[in-house]
């Protein structure tokens, strides 16, 4: 354990498996209190991290987290909108309804903003903070097959995050974006697991269809903690001067520089 974040207090939505738990572990390993959110307690949980139940595509989660997190601590450092998820079919526009869409952008875009609304007034009071939030290398490659409604949120994610940045640099607040892209995660597991299923195909067959479709030199997906390393290296003093940036963490897979 190093305790280059000790005395902060971090924020990290989704946090209790995949790519927020690996965040959350290692901001508290550097030294940070960490709250998670997640829609239920999860069957392992441990006293490691704070946690709130909340479900982030409900408007009013935004200010309960944040209430909860101001009474007990008095401050916030670090913002990290994980939470996140592909919730609609695959197939193309045909298959999306109003309420895909609006499912897909409660969770992905408007909880990030309610997140970061609720909290950025006392960050602003501070002069400091730091909100990263994870977005996606379908933002920039959206798969018509699979990640229409969520590519757009997240696209749309990408472009609120360079806005608030500049928005927020003159008041010491950072703002950065982390893409992944191809992630070996329960949800990403679930998610080829259910186009193997609609599609009559095995699992090994879809997932050698996904890799295919998204082209990653690497030949491999990525570990939740070769995300995580990468957040918490732009949450700390060591990236003090990056902010507006996104950062592709892919293996190599989008195809422009």
């Amino acid at each position: 354990m190093d305790d280059t974040l000790k005395g902060q207090v971090a924020l990290i939505t989704g946090g209790t498996k995949g790519i927020g738990k690996a965040i959350a572990d290692i901001l508290s390993n550097k030294g940070a209190q960490v709250v998670v959110t997640a829609r239920t307690v999860p069957a392992d949980s441990t006293e490691a991290h704070h946690f709130i139940a909340s479900d982030l595509s409900k408007p009013e989660s935004a200010e309960t987290i944040a209430k909860e997190i101001l009474e007990k601590y008095g401050r916030i450092d670090i913002i990290v909108n994980n939470a996140g998820a592909n919730l609609s079919p695959g197939g193309g526009f045909s298959t999306l309804s109003d309420e895909h869409w609006i499912n897909d952008w409660e969770l992905n875009f408007l909880s990030v903003v309610r997140i970061n609304k609720a909290l950025l007034p006392t960050m602003i009071v501070q002069q400091s903070g730091v909100i990263i939030n994870i977005s996606t290398g379908a933002a920039k490659q959206p798969i018509w097959e699979m990640t229409m409604s969520y590519s757009s949120a997240k696209a749309a994610l990408n472009a609120y995050s360079k806005a608030l940045a500049s928005e927020l640099g003159s008041k010491g607040i950072r703002v950065n974006v982390v893409s992944p892209g191809v992630v070996k995660t329960p949800l990403m597991l679930e998610f080829i697991e259910n186009i193997a299923k609609n599609s009559n195909s095995t699992v090994e067959q879809t997932f050698k269809a996904v890799m295919d479709k998204v082209g990653v030199p690497l030949g491999r997906m990525a570990e939740p903690e070769e995300i995580a390393s990468v957040v918490a290296f732009l949450a700390s003093t060591e990236a003090k001067y990056i902010t507006g940036s996104n950062y592709a963490v892919d293996g190599g897979a989008s195809p422009t520089v």
